[in-house]
């Protein structure tokens, strides 16, 4: 391993700290008597986890291919890439699965490292988009929450629609000025910011006004996938709740993936889905254990199924060389 990974792999070091403190501050006063709180009560409800779970993904996989389809790649090749960059990024640090998807995979899907790093990016902003709607609308049912938040919220929701609009709208006119907006500073973190949005904007002029609404609503789709999974593990376990609390659970947990932790996010996962179960009437024990059950599911499910095509792809391909000398070759994070 080059000296460049192993330093890398130190700044690891902050994350799984940060995740420690989420989980002793999620699961502190916990009492071993409290799993009884939480068990199998409508096994039938099973069935919902499933099928919701690979909705959910198949949903995801579609919108990965829609904005590749021009590209002449398969279906099959970018549920694969997908799944496999999923799994990655829950067991290797650094979101190393992003960079496999971008720099390793890009030639399966008759694209270049740009292209596809422009639809990861484009993916992520669709997704904190669609789970901010959620969170917001989830926010007017829960209890303990300041009508300041709530206010709040609903003005950066509002903004983001207008940027979400504009960006799909005027991604042609607004190359220009964001270019020469950056070019007025020097700082390192601006012009990434700079070449992020240009490559966003770049995947949305391709694809198109009518394709990228359609990505939208691919985007909402999944995640109401996903909010119906979460009620359907609530119902399995009878855990007592409102009807909006799985919902909150769902954008609050998702977008607590933006603070910085270990891989797979764990720590912060569970604090926010007991935080906003909570919100909703759950019991503290209940609702933090709820978030690990959901969150082990979500993390062997989606890493297994993952490595499972990337175990099948790479035997078939009959690579021979160390996944780990694979990996040294890989750009230490995203361009």
């Amino acid at each position: 391993m080059s000296r460049e990974h192993r330093l890398n792999l130190l700044k690891m070091v902050p994350g799984l700290l940060i995740s420690v403190f989420f989980l002793w501050w999620t699961f502190r006063g916990f009492d071993v008597a409290d799993l009884e709180s939480v068990r199998f009560v409508a096994p039938a409800w099973i069935v919902g986890v499933v099928v919701f779970t690979i909705a959910g993904y198949t949903v995801r996989c579609i919108r990965a291919w829609w904005m590749l389809r021009s590209m002449k790649a398969r279906f099959s090749d970018c549920a694969r890439i997908f799944m496999t960059s999923l799994a990655a990024n829950n067991i290797l640090p650094l979101r190393i699965g992003d960079v496999m998807r971008v720099f390793t995979y890009a030639p399966d899907v008759n694209a270049t490292p740009s292209m596809v790093l422009s639809t990861v990016i484009l993916e992520k902003l669709l997704d904190v988009f669609s789970l901010a709607v959620l969170f917001t609308i989830t926010m007017h049912g829960g209890r303990a929450v300041s009508p300041k938040l709530r206010g709040g919220a609903e003005i950066g929701l509002a903004i983001s629609a207008v940027c979400l609009l504009v960006l799909v709208f005027g991604a042609h006119t607004l190359q220009q000025p964001v270019r020469n907006l950056a070019a007025k500073s020097g700082n390192r973190f601006v012009k990434k910011i700079e070449h992020w949005l240009l490559l966003a904007m770049e995947c949305i002029e391709k694809i198109g006004v009518g394709g990228s609404l359609l990505l939208v609503a691919f985007s909402f789709l999944a995640w109401t996938i996903e909010g119906l999974l979460y009620v359907s593990a609530a119902k399995l376990v009878a855990l007592k709740t409102d009807a909006t609390g799985p919902w909150q659970a769902v954008s609050q947990a998702n977008l607590s993936f933006l603070i910085p932790s270990s891989p797979g996010g764990i720590g912060p996962f569970e604090w926010a889905c007991k935080d906003a179960l909570v919100r909703h009437g759950a019991p503290a024990p209940a609702a933090g254990l709820f978030g690990l059950l959901i969150h082990a599911w979500l993390f062997v499910s989606i890493t297994g199924v993952g490595g499972a095509l990337f175990l099948m792809h790479r035997l078939h391909r009959g690579r021979r060389k160390p996944l780990v000398e694979e990996l040294d070759t890989l750009p230490a994070e995203l361009p």
